[in-house]
């Protein structure tokens, strides 16, 4: 397993990550994450992501229950929760989501309850809330780190703008400003990595934990011939899914990707893993894996690595044809 330092922090996490967010979904039996979160772990893994609104808080308490039967030495792992979107679905109320600080506060307890733990290593603000001033989620996040509560925290699908404004409020006022960024990435979607975030990563120093390096399962190349019974965009309320990744153009993109798979020798998921964590950066690719030969095979993509050569990734982005304008300044 390769380790990369998280930003500017002196954090280091496994290139490679294990996520709750559709495998607790899917997987709702202990025994079966338990298997998954051991392969992992077994393999040098040593983040695990988790939030509030996974599966309405069951995932943080399956991760909790899973975690202390384990035993695994606290040190040795690093754990994040995310707050935003609250847990309750349609029946919360006003204050049982976004980010103010009553929210905040209450879903940090919630998730170290949940997952059995005294404390997260990561806490993020799930999306950016304009309705919340920014000193107060900069305070709060503060305090939360003061009263050792949370080591590090970060931001999750938010702009530029809205990261860069963090760390103003945050130098204003002597104060910590988010340490790390979770956005999605992956061949289908490069905006922010490649181009929106580059002054934040070379002015600040950010780390990044993205999700969905395959692209909702579409760079696997299940979906090239319809949607398979049981696959994840078969599944009840990921129909939002469906209509964002189904489409001709990408299919065919998908599929020509897959012969130069063929061409190295690999696998097409270990290949479109090995391309998000080929740009240094990407602190960790968050794998979602929900069967056991699935996790060992997204694994793989440390082996991958080594072959991406700059010829590579120029078939690659020929390929796919979405990689990012980038204007100098």
């Amino acid at each position: 397993m390769e380790y990369r330092r998280m930003g500017s922090t002196g954090l280091q996490l496994s290139v490679l990550s294990f996520g709750s967010w559709v495998t607790f979904a899917r997987q709702t039996d202990d025994e079966d994450n338990d298997r998954l979160m051991s392969i992992a772990y077994d393999a040098g893994v040593n983040f695990f992501d988790n939030a509030e609104v996974y599966s309405a808080g069951k995932s943080e308490e399956m991760m909790g229950r899973i975690l202390k039967k384990k035993g695994w030495d606290r040190t040795s792992y690093v754990l994040s929760s995310k707050a935003f979107f609250g847990w309750k679905g349609e029946q919360k109320k006003p204050n049982q989501h976004g980010l103010s600080r009553k929210h905040l506060v209450e879903a940090c307890h919630e998730a170290l309850t949940r997952m059995q733990t005294d404390y997260l290593d990561l806490y993020y603000c799930h999306r950016p809330d304009p309705n919340v001033p920014m000193e107060e989620i900069v305070r709060t996040m503060n305090t939360l780190i003061q009263q050792g509560k949370i080591l590090y925290w970060g931001t999750s699908e938010w702009s530029a703008a809205e990261i860069v404004e963090a760390h103003m409020v945050a130098k204003d006022l002597g104060l910590e400003g988010p340490a790390v960024e979770q956005p999605e990435y992956n061949l289908f979607n490069r905006q922010k990595m490649e181009a929106d975030y580059l002054p934040i990563f070379r002015n600040i120093g950010m780390g990044t934990t993205i999700w969905s390096p395959l692209a909702s399962g579409l760079l696997t190349g299940k979906y090239n011939n319809g949607i398979p019974e049981g696959s994840r965009l078969s599944l009840e309320g990921y129909e939002w899914l469906k209509e964002k990744v189904l489409m001709e153009e990408k299919i065919a993109k998908v599929i020509k990707l897959a012969d130069l798979a063929q061409e190295l020798g690999v696998s097409l998921p270990s290949l479109a893993i090995a391309w998000c964590i080929s740009n240094p950066n990407v602190t960790t690719a968050i794998l979602g894996a929900t069967k056991e030969s699935q996790l060992t095979e997204n694994l793989k993509a440390l082996e991958v690595l080594p072959l991406l050569t700059a010829e590579v990734l120029a078939k690659i982005d020929e390929i796919m044809g979405t990689k990012p304008q980038i204007t100098i300044s």
